[in-house]
């Protein structure tokens, strides 16, 4: 399988329009178990790929930072939350607060966070592969397909798995 990951990221592009109509099929087969394979495909996805190579999420996408994130970093870092908000966030066009830039303040050169056991919900969950949340939001995984690999290599073998 490990084929499968090469080029994983031209493929993605080259694969676009075929898997976001693969994940609105996918919409029209809720309760017909797709979401149980989710979890085995994410084990299997994980035994190839290491997300300190990559490091895509925190070098192109933002997570929201809730209210309970927001008071958990603060305190880990030892600011006020107000400080917190006014060095490192800002409000999207949804109300939500993200990062200021990309890539991640936090994402360390070396691909480690420096708030890892302090990190965002959001970043806790991350690429959803192993959770109804990869089938709820198909625009979501769509567009995550080009960003990481998990996430490309899940919904191909989703493909093989329930068939295109």
């Amino acid at each position: 399988m490990d084929g499968l990951l090469h080029n994983w990221q031209k493929k993605a592009q080259e694969k676009r329009k075929e898997n976001k109509q693969f994940l609105q099929r996918l919409q029209t087969k809720k309760g017909k178990g797709v979401e149980k394979q989710l979890p085995a495909l994410h084990e299997e996805a994980f035994s190839h790929i290491d997300c300190l190579q990559c490091a895509g999420c925190c070098k192109t996408i933002s997570p929201r930072f809730k209210t309970p994130d927001i008071k958990r970093i603060a305190r880990h870092l030892r600011l006020r939350e107000s400080d917190f908000i006014e060095t490192y966030l800002r409000l999207d066009e949804d109300g939500d607060y993200v990062v200021k830039q990309s890539p991640c303040p936090f994402l360390g050169a070396d691909n480690y966070c420096s708030i890892y056991e302090a990190r965002p919900g959001d970043c806790k969950n991350y690429p959803y592969t192993d959770s109804y949340d990869f089938l709820k939001h198909p625009n979501t995984t769509y567009q995550n397909t080009t960003i990481c690999p998990a996430v490309y290599y899940v919904l191909e073998r989703l493909k093989q798995v329930v068939g295109k």
